[in-house]
């Protein structure tokens, strides 16, 4: 495999080509511009001439920089060409997750809106049906995860047939959740004669593997501020505390009264964490909500929807469901507990100080959790060796973060302004159930088990179960015609013990 790289810096100094010189059409550049997206990004710059020429592409670049569009205008001119039939999309994006899915497909949908391009979402935890009807109905981008996708192959409501371009987005992220072996059945069911863009933030061995064995002569695009290999956003300030457990959600909620604190995601490493500490920021008054893997798929949209909406401004997620999550407005990122290792530190600080704002990234290290962070310390080069023990009280923590000075753990009335989770409708979407083992989400459900067990007593068989007694089916009458509804049949209960009945005095 041959291949030449191009690379280019975040804070280059020299005049960017509009949208339209780099070779998009005027309905789509109209489009950008509507919603106030007139410059391009490096990595835009570099790929879209290579992407519109069917150039196979390796895409490399932080979260944030645009990837969305580097690789999305070329699919919809594509489609504008060429549309699509029913079942048959002429390009197919392939994501580790499902809030991922939603974006990728938002971001094309804005950019669409002048070209009536039909895009088809598909993930898993969603009902069949309304996705089969979109396919159904004509599609020439399909976005989905990759479980869901052959899923609806395997079923025939997919047709791979005749795309011409496909992207993988984010594919470090699924190799790590395991879905390789997928992306390769995808990759075999797609023509020959195709255009693959693969887009990853890091270059793991098996990404290398993976593009020797699909891409055909691709092109090494690179978007970073430097050339290390873990690229940290420059206008992201840092901030690392050593912190005592019981004192964390009252310095995280002083720490969300801070000066200019807008948008705010914080980290933690369980689901049963997240829920503890969503479940108190909203009792001292911040409008918080949680996402994790063990909400249905409608809570989690309805969560994500009040954050981008502003109806919520803290947002509690576990690293997986946050993967995709790509709002331009948030200002601090909080790891309430220590990440597991170098790059998911990098992946969260990557949530804030994007499209070039600035940001605020603060780490609280417990006692046990110093060991690690020291492994993440070393491996990025950072300066926080030995975080300074810090109190919901220190003069040191309130003036870094530029927290007003007398600020408590509960946030005032007057200034509980957000309207809340509860104004965000839930959308009715036909939901499949909780995500579990072999999730496109990668993040497993806590265990739910109904069992009952069958033993023998005296040769009688008895059935052991949480309820102490047994109920004979009720029966319920019809209503007569003038509309009274008769009386309930009243059920007679019976006891039993070790599968006899057993009759009580009174009967």
């Amino acid at each position: 495999m041959e291949a030449r790289t191009l690379t280019a810096t975040d804070n280059t100094t020299e005049p960017q080509a509009t949208f339209r010189e780099l070779g998009i059409t005027d309905d789509i550049a109209d489009a950008l511009e509507a919603e106030g997206i007139v410059s391009p990004f490096p990595i835009q710059t570099l790929a879209l001439p290579l992407a519109l020429t069917g150039t196979d592409i390796i895409g490399q670049a932080r979260t944030g920089t645009g990837k969305t569009f580097a690789f999305g205008l070329p699919l919809l001119q594509r489609a504008q060409a060429d549309p699509g039939s029913a079942r048959r999309p002429r390009a197919l994006v392939v994501v580790p997750t499902r809030e991922l899915a939603i974006q990728v497909a938002a971001d094309l949908a804005t950019a669409s809106k002048r070209t009536g391009a039909r895009i088809v979402t598909v993930y898993g935890g969603r009902a069949y049906e309304p996705q089969i009807t979109g396919l159904k109905n004509g599609v020439d981008i399909v976005v989905g995860t990759p479980g869901r996708l052959l899923d609806l192959e395997g079923q025939r409501h997919l047709d791979l047939s005749e795309v011409g371009a496909l992207v993988l987005d984010e594919a470090d992220k699924m190799l790590d959740l395991g879905f390789l072996p997928d992306i390769e059945r995808i990759l075999k069911g797609i023509p020959e004669q195709r255009q693959i863009m693969l887009f990853s933030a890091t270059m793991p061995s098996e990404i290398v593997s993976l593009s020797r064995n699909y891409l055909r002569r691709p092109t090494h695009v690179r978007a970073s501020d430097d050339d290390s290999g873990h690229t940290l956003p420059s206008q992201v300030s840092q901030h690392v505390f050593r912190t005592h457990q019981m004192d964390k959600q009252e310095m995280l909620a002083r720490l969300l009264q801070a000066e200019g604190r807008g948008l705010t995601m914080v980290f933690c490493q369980t689901k049963r964490v997240c829920d503890q500490v969503s479940t108190a920021l909203k009792g001292r008054g911040f409008a918080a909500a949680a996402v994790h893997g063990d909400l249905g798929q409608s809570q989690r949209e309805r969560a994500l929807r009040a954050f981008r909406n502003g109806k919520i401004d803290v947002l509690v997620a576990t690293d997986v469901a946050a993967r995709g999550l790509d709002v331009d407005d948030v200002t601090h990122v909080v790891n309430y507990e220590c990440p597991d290792d170098e790059k998911t530190y990098t992946h969260r600080i990557g949530r804030t100080g994007r499209a070039g704002r600035s940001g605020t990234a603060v780490t609280f290290i417990d006692w046990q959790e110093t060991a690690r962070w020291k492994l993440i310390n070393g491996a990025l080069g950072l300066s926080f060796t030995d975080p300074e023990e810090t109190y919901s009280t220190s003069a040191h923590f309130f003036e870094a973060l530029r927290i007003p000075s007398g600020t408590k753990g509960t946030l005032a009335k007057e200034q509980r302004e957000r309207a809340g989770i509860e104004a965000e409708e839930i959308e009715d979407i036909g939901e499949t159930g909780r995500p579990g083992r072999g999730s496109d989400d990668g993040e497993p459900s806590g265990r739910s088990r109904s069992r009952t067990r069958r033993r023998t007593r005296g040769g009688a068989s008895a059935t052991t179960a949480t309820a102490a007694t047994a109920a004979e089916p009720v029966t319920e009458p019809a209503a007569s015609a003038d509309g009274d509804r008769p009386a309930r049949k009243r059920t007679r209960r019976r006891r039993t013990r070790s599968g006899v009945e057993v009759r009580s005095d009174q009967e």
